[in-house]
């Protein structure tokens, strides 16, 4: 067969710690003076082909046992294979089989493969030659490190080197710095400086001014090694929460000076951003060598998920090194810097909505919308709740009443049509009533004004007969309910089930039943309202991959200017003739709200919301256990509308 024989085969992948290969299909590029079919003749190219395939394969994987060296045992290859590549034997690496040349005697040949590394998120390209020879029927490579990495001497191997590239921010409306690099410092025991007898002692003495479990920080110390350095915890430098010089007086403690990726302070939407610090374990282990311990990374919110943005790219120099010549430069990148996360936050609206939630003992949320655009400027949880603002899934009680006062607008009713508020209204056995301070003067037959306005459970069971469940779930969407949510932080936009009926039905007109909600989707009922159309929430001011999701990203029937303004008008109505009174006095635009009180559990305790509107603004505020919307979120509402005023 002519030199020119040429044959191809499939790119060989080595993926760290779990390989797989694909059955490979060979091809003849290029083949002068054909072969049989069915010949019983050997192939030589065929059979040179059959170890350069399973010859990348190894080089891929790094197992070369099973393959035959005419210089050196499998054993030997593979064991020569790990040391060359140690320093970066858990990045990925595909070796890719271009070619298998054969000489003209059909006895010897050389096989050819593209290299390609990704070397802590860099590429490294190059090409290497196998040498290949028929040997008493059977086709032998020959081993040299130059098999692995192009040019390598028999002596050299690879070391790597990285230089992390600087974390980028996590922005604010307006570009303004939210988490960015803050003075901390790392505490902790240094146990050459302590007599073993005071271990213990100093050990429980740091853990009280470092606010951490004595007991759990003390037995560490007495685990550790002799000489070892025994962090307790990084803290803020900046802010006063920490006596640090109390902690330096203490002997054997060592306060080291470092930054972190922080807000400004540690309350700030903690629930949303997440925090950064040393990648773990589990966290390296993954990046398949994108990230080394010791690197800061991302580990829980927006720190996480936004993680590969943030962090950049490290800056790498790969050297071929050996103990007899200087080392060789085979790959230098500069670091790369993370990409800055911009968010709506408004920094001022959220440390406002932080300091109202101070000293809740239970769950708790203030999330605030800005109506014309959707961008949530504060998205608050209180230090009880995980995920309160937005994941949560909670009963809105009455808060929902403006979902269904649309569905009655849109069924024929008017703001002046007579509803019965009736002191019961029974539902398949079941007996609904209004709560215990309802005002005895709005009973009997009043208006769908008055009925919102005064919160009348009965009147909106009584009228269930008006609306189908597929209404008020269509009413729902309308107000931005059960869409699918926008790019950026997990959340749970609200669920109005499109089938009920009877109890279920009856249940669902007062925000109860199977309706269910977090405090962002409530905001979003009440910034649709004030915007005079459906509006869907954004975290984010950037450009972001789409969420994958089975529900809708617009509702079927979208809110009118018109329904709006008649839901304003409800909204309205609730403070200045309703249950929130309270907030007449409120400085600036006239304040439009509505109270909620859904009851869990047993039924003899509640989940405590309002709703508002002023102007551009829309807030949705939240207490898991409370008395009625209207005394347990409402101060915390009213609190908030005049901070910002």
């Amino acid at each position: 067969m002519p030199a020119a024989d040429v044959m191809t085969s499939p790119r060989l992948r080595r993926r760290p710690r779990l390989w797989s290969f694909g059955a490979a299909t060979l091809s003849t590029v290029l083949v002068v003076g054909g072969l049989a079919a069915c010949s019983d003749e050997p192939d030589p190219l065929a059979e040179a082909t059959t170890l350069a395939t399973a010859l990348g394969e190894g080089l891929a994987d790094g197992d070369l046992s099973g393959i035959a060296f005419s210089d050196v045992s499998a054993d030997e290859a593979t064991a020569s294979h790990a040391a060359v590549v140690a320093a970066v034997a858990d990045s990925p690496h595909d070796v890719e089989l271009t070619e298998v040349v054969l000489a003209d005697d059909e006895t010897s040949g050389t096989a050819t493969y593209t290299h390609t590394w990704d070397i802590a998120g860099n590429p490294w390209t190059y090409d290497t030659q196998a040498p290949l020879a028929l040997y008493e029927d059977v086709w032998e490579a020959q081993w040299a490190p130059d098999l692995v990495v192009d040019g390598l001497e028999s002596d050299e191997v690879l070391r790597l080197s990285r230089t992390t590239a600087p974390r980028a921010d996590i922005l604010g409306a307006g570009d303004t710095p939210i988490v960015t690099q803050r003075p901390v410092k790392r505490v902790g025991v240094d146990k050459t400086r302590v007599e073993p007898a005071d271990l213990d002692g100093t050990a429980r003495a740091l853990a009280e001014l470092a606010q951490i479990d004595p007991e759990a920080y003390a037995a560490k110390v007495a685990g550790a090694g002799e000489k070892a350095f025994v962090d307790a915890v990084t803290l803020r430098a900046e802010g006063g929460a920490y006596d640090f010089d109390a902690m330096a007086a203490i002997p054997g403690v060592l306060l080291i000076d470092g930054t972190l990726p922080l807000a400004p302070t540690r309350e700030f939407a903690s629930d949303l951003l997440g925090r950064a610090g040393e990648a773990t374990a589990e966290i390296v282990e993954a990046s398949e060598g994108t990230i080394a311990a010791g690197d800061v990374t991302g580990l829980s919110g927006l720190q996480r998920q936004y993680d590969e943005q943030l962090r950049g790219t490290p800056g790498v120099a790969l050297e071929a090194v050996s103990e007899a010549r200087e080392p060789r430069v085979l790959l230098a990148e500069d670091p790369v810097p993370g990409e800055p996360l911009r968010t709506t936050l408004d920094v001022g609206v959220q440390e406002l909505a932080d300091s109202v939630l101070v000293g809740q003992e239970v769950p708790a949320a203030i999330v605030a919308i800005r109506p014309s655009t959707g961008e949530v400027l504060a998205s608050a949880t209180g230090a009880a709740g995980t995920g309160t603002a937005t994941t949560a899934m909670y009963a809105p009680g009455s808060t929902f009443k403006v979902v269904t006062a649309l569905a009655l607008l849109r069924n024929g009713l008017t703001p002046d049509t007579p509803l019965d508020c009736s002191a019961e209204a029974v539902v398949d056995g079941r007996a609904f009533v209004n709560y215990p301070d309802y005002p005895a003067g709005k009973s009997g037959e009043i208006s769908l004004t008055d009925v919102i306005a005064n919160s009348c459970n009965t009147a909106l069971i009584n009228a269930s007969g008006q609306v189908t469940q597929a209404d008020l779930a269509s009413a729902g969407e309308a107000l931005g309910l059960g869409l699918a949510q926008q790019p950026g932080p997990g959340v749970f936009t609200g669920s109005v089930p499109a089938e009920a009926e009877g109890t279920e039905h009856a249940a669902s007109m007062i925000g109860q039943g199977q309706v269910q909600a977090s405090p962002v989707a409530m905001a979003t009922v009440a910034a649709s309202v004030a915007a005079g159309t459906t509006v869907r929430p954004t975290f984010l001011a950037q450009e972001a991959d789409p969420v994958d999701s089975d529900l809708p990203d617009a509702a079927a029937a979208p809110l009118t200017a018109d329904e709006a303004a008649q839901l304003g008008a409800f909204m309205r109505a609730v403070v200045t003739d309703g249950g929130g009174s309270f907030l007449l006095d409120v400085p600036g635009e006239p304040v439009g709200a509505k109270t909620g009180t859904a009851q869990y559990g047993d039924g003899s305790t509640n989940h405590a919301w309002m709703i508002a509107t002023q102007g551009d603004l829309a807030v949705a505020v939240f207490v898991e256990t409370g008395d009625y919307g209207s005394t347990t979120a409402g101060p915390l509402l009213e609190a908030f509308l005049v901070g910002l005023a």
